[in-house]
């Protein structure tokens, strides 16, 4: 069995126009709603073998910020450039690539390929019209490798995001 938490990075910051899309910083919210989410996380006491994240600025910092409140060290956080705006295609090729070690693996990355991947795994099972920043979708595959998950594959287990709930 593997699982895979799908996060969308915390809301970026459009104040500087002149700073390069890949070296955008979080916003206030942003800064604030990625350990909130973490918060969630560790209260469904999740321990990811393996966090993976685009190398963006923004998501990197989401994943570092999430990583602090579940006790990963962000020193074992891995980043991916094919995790930098992928199409569907290119995330299920990321994942089916991890090490068989991993059960639980974090994965950090952006929309809209994150919304496509995520419906497509789940097949019509739960539409999701979009992944907000912040957002987090567990997906679970009944299978031992990650190279044989697939297309119409994943079940969720939840799908959370900032406004969903007060904490």
């Amino acid at each position: 069995m593997k699982t895979l938490y799908v996060i969308r990075h915390a809301k970026s910051s459009w104040d500087a126009m002149n700073v390069d899309d890949f070296e955008r910083p979080l916003n206030e919210r942003g800064k604030r709603d990625a350990p909130r989410m973490g918060k969630r996380l560790k209260e469904k006491e999740i321990h990811p073998d393996l966090m993976l994240t685009s190398p963006a600025k923004r998501a990197l910092s989401t994943s570092k910020r999430i990583a602090k409140i579940l006790g990963y060290p962000k020193e074992n956080i891995k980043t991916d450039r094919q995790l930098y705006h992928p199409d569907e295609e290119t995330i299920l090729a990321v994942v089916q690539g991890l090490k068989d070690k991993c059960n639980q693996v974090v994965l950090c990355t952006h929309n809209p390929g994150l919304t496509d991947f995520v419906n497509t795994l789940m097949n019509g099972e739960f539409d999701i019209d979009n992944i907000p920043t912040s957002g987090v979708v567990a997906l679970q595959f009944d299978v031992e490798h990650w190279s044989d998950v697939n297309w119409g594959q994943g079940k969720i287990l939840f799908f959370d995001y900032p406004k969903s709930k007060e904490d």
